[in-house]
C-alpha cells in the first residue's frame, strides 16, 4: 500500500494566501570575505498579505512506494512522485547537514512559463534541502526533478550554500508544452560577496565542449559553473540569441535589462556593495542606476569586500534604505515630517499634471513576511554549526533570533498555527512584530531611536551568548545537543516575545498622542513632555508651498 506525505514548508501559506513574488533580496558572503570563515546568505521574502512562519521537517527513513505531494501556486494540481529512502531534517530554509538555500523571482520572459510543470520554486528547494548534503548535491537534485516533473514558474535566482561553498543559480522555463529548464549556476569565490534583488545577474560564463553523460549537463571551468544542456540552444531556438556562443549572456536572452530592473532591483544590490566597497568607486554606476545603459550596463557579479563581513554586518545589511547614499530616502521632502525611510503604495504613481514617478525600493521594506540571515559554520558540528537568525515581518523592525539547524521542534510563536493572516494574537511573532512595526512606520524619527535600543539590546545579548552556547552543545550526544538546542532557541524567542510586549507598551505611552514624555534608562520621570520636531526638508517644502501663511510676523 502506497502512503502519501506532503511537502510542508512555509511557502505552502504563501501559495495558499495566493501572494505574489517578485519581491525578494538574497545576499551572500563567501567563506573567506567573513571574518570567522563561516558562509552567510540572507533572505528578505517580501510580499504585501501574507504570513511566512518558521518550518520544520524531521528527517525521515522512507519505504518503498512512499510518495509524496507536490502543490504549488505556480500549478494548483496534486501532484505525486516517488519519495527518497531518507530524507534530511529542515528547519526554515537550512537542513541538517547545513545546506541552505534562498530565493529571488525575476520573472524574465513570460512565453517562458509552463503551466504544465509539476514544480513551483518552493517545493524545488524543499525536496533539494530534504534530500541533498552539500550545495553542489543540492543543483543536481534540482536538475534531476527539473527535468523529471517540469517547472511552472517564471525566472527564478537562489543562492544555494552550505558549510563549505556557496553558489548562486538562475532557472528558467522553457515556455508551454517543454519540461524541464533552462539554467546556469556559478560558485562564488571564497572571498567574495554576492547579491541578488528580483533581477538575472549573470551574463557570460565559463563553457565546456561536452555535456557530461553521467549528470546530464555541462561542468565548466574546474567545476565552478554548471549549466543546462540546452541553455543557449533554446535561446537560439526561440530567436532570444544569434551570436557566437562565447558571447552569450543569460542575462539578456532570457531577462533583457529595464529601467524597473535596474532601479528597484539592481539598487539593491549596489547599495549592498557600496556598503562594503569604496563607496566612491561604487558611485562612479550611478549613471546606471538612473537606467543610463550607455557607458556601464551591468553590476559585477559579485565583489571582494574591502574588509571581512560579520554575520552583524549582513544583519545590517538587510535593513538598508539607501542611507548615507544618493538615493537615501530620508532626506527629501517624500520622507514626510519624521524623516521615514518608508513609502506607502504603489511603487509606481502619477503626479497632477500626469507625470509617471515612482518611488524608490530598498532591501529594507515593510512588506516582509519573515527575514532571515543563514551561517553555516565548517568548524563545529553541523547541528550546531547551522544558524538561521530569524524573525516575522520587516527586517528593520525586528530582532533576529538565532534557531540553530539541529532543534527537534519549533518555537510556538513561530509556528504556523500561532500566526494567521486575519487574527490579532500576543502568541504570535508576527503580529507582536507588526504592532510594533506599526507605531513606528508613521512616526520614523520619532519612535525608532526606542526600537533600536531593544533590537540592539536582544541581538548584543543572543551574540555574547553564542560561544558558550556553541561550546556546550558541541560537547554533547546527538540527542542531548537536539534537546539542548531547542530548548535554547525556544528561550531565545521567548525573550523576544516579551522583550517586544514590553516595547509595544512603552512605545504607546511614551508616544501617545504625539508628544514624548520625559524618560532615564528607559524608565519614565517627572518632568514636562516634549513635542519631536519635523524634519528640516519637510518644513522648507511647507513653506515653499504656503509662502507666507504660517510665518510669524512678531519673530524675526
Amino acid at each position: 500500500m502506497k502512503r502519501f506525505l506532503s511537502v510542508a514548508l512555509a511557502a505552502t501559506l504563501l501559495w495558499a494566501s495566493g501572494a505574489p513574488t517578485d519581491a525578494c533580496t538574497n545576499l551572500i558572503v563567501g567563506k573567506k570575505a567573513s571574518v570567522d570563515g563561516s558562509i552567510i546568505c540572507t533572505y528578505n521574502c517580501d510580499s504585501f498579505g501574507f504570513v511566512s512562519p518558521l518550518s520544520y521537517a524531521p528527517a525521515g527513513k522512507h519505504e518503498p512506494g512512499e510518495m509524496i505531494a507536490l502543490r504549488s501556486w505556480g500549478n494548483r494540481e496534486t501532484h505525486y512522485i516517488p519519495q527518497v529512502p531518507y530524507t534530511y531534517s529542515v528547519v526554515g530554509l537550512m537542513n541538517e547537514k547545513q545546506v541552505s538555500i534562498v530565493e529571488t523571482t525575476w520573472g524574465g520572459r513570460p512565453e517562458l512559463r509552463n503551466p504544465e510543470g509539476w514544480l513551483g520554486y518552493f517545493s524545488l528547494m524543499e525536496l533539494a534541502l530534504q534530500r541533498s548534503a552539500s550545495a553542489r548535491e543540492a543543483i543536481d537534485v534540482m536538475h534531476f526533478l527539473l527535468q523529471e516533473y517540469g517547472y511552472n514558474e517564471t525566472g527564478e535566482s537562489f543562492a544555494i550554500c552550505d558549510k563549505d561553498e556557496a553558489w548562486i543559480m538562475e532557472i528558467v522555463g522553457k515556455g508551454k508544452g517543454r519540461k524541464g529548464a533552462v539554467w546556469v549556476a556559478l560558485r562564488v569565490p571564497d572571498d567574495a560577496i554576492c547579491a541578488y534583488a528580483n533581477s538575472s545577474r549573470i551574463q557570460q560564463f565559463p563553457q565546456a565542449k561536452k555535456v557530461d553523460k553521467k549528470l546530464g549537463y555541462f561542468v565548466a571551468d574546474g567545476g565552478n559553473c554548471l549549466y543546462s544542456a540546452d541553455v543557449i540552444t533554446l535561446a537560439r531556438e526561440l530567436g532570444f540569441y544569434e551570436g557566437a556562443d562565447k558571447d552569450f549572456s543569460f542575462r539578456e536572452a532570457y531577462q533583457p535589462m529595464t529601467f524597473s530592473k535596474i532601479r528597484a532591483c539592481e539598487a539593491r544590490v549596489w547599495s549592498f556593495y557600496r556598503r562594503h566597497s569604496n563607496p566612491e568607486e561604487m558611485d562612479t554606476y550611478l549613471p546606471f542606476i538612473g537606467g543610463d545603459m550607455s557607458e556601464i550596463d551591468h553590476l559585477p557579479l559579485w565583489i571582494k569586500p574591502v574588509k571581512p563581513v560579520s554575520y552583524r554586518d549582513i544583519q545590517s545589511d538587510m535593513r538598508d534604505h539607501y542611507e548615507g547614499s544618493a538615493l537615501d530616502m530620508t532626506v527629501d521632502v517624500s520622507a514626510g515630517p519624521w524623516a521615514s525611510p518608508y513609502r506607502n503604495q504603489p511603487v509606481n504613481f502619477e503626479s497632477s499634471d500626469g507625470t509617471k514617478m515612482f518611488r524608490e525600493r530598498p532591501i529594507g521594506c515593510p512588506q516582509s513576511g519573515m527575514t532571515m540571515v543563514c551561517r553555516m559554520r565548517s568548524w563545529l558540528p553541523d547541528a550546531v554549526g547551522g544558524v538561521t537568525y530569524f524573525n516575522m515581518d520587516d527586517a528593520t523592525m525586528v530582532a533576529y533570533v538565532p534557531v540553530y539547524c539541529g532543534i527537534n521542534r519549533l518555537p510556538d510563536p513561530f509556528r504556523r498555527e500561532n500566526n494567521l493572516l486575519t487574527e490579532f494574537s500576543f502568541d504570535s511573532a508576527f503580529w507582536m512584530c507588526n504592532w510594533v512595526a506599526n507605531m513606528v512606520y508613521p512616526r520614523w524619527s520619532a519612535l525608532y531611536p526606542d526600537l533600536l535600543e531593544a533590537q540592539t539590546e536582544l541581538e548584543d545579548y543572543y551574540e555574547a551568548e553564542q560561544d558558550a552556547v556553541d561550546s556546550k552543545a558541541k560537547e554533547l550526544t546527538a540527542s542531548e545537543r537536539a534537546e539542548y538546542l531547542s530548548a535554547t532557541t525556544i528561550a531565545y524567542t521567548d525573550k523576544m516575545m516579551k522583550r517586544w510586549d514590553k516595547l509595544a507598551k512603552y512605545l504607546i505611552v511614551k508616544h501617545n498622542d504625539q508628544i514624548m514624555r520625559p524618560t532615564k534608562d528607559g524608565e519614565f520621570t517627572p518632568g514636562r513632555h516634549t513635542s519631536p520636531a519635523y524634519a528640516p526638508a519637510f518644513i522648507d517644502a511647507i513653506k515653499a508651498q504656503t509662502g507666507s501663511r504660517y510665518v510669524r510676523p512678531d519673530m524675526p
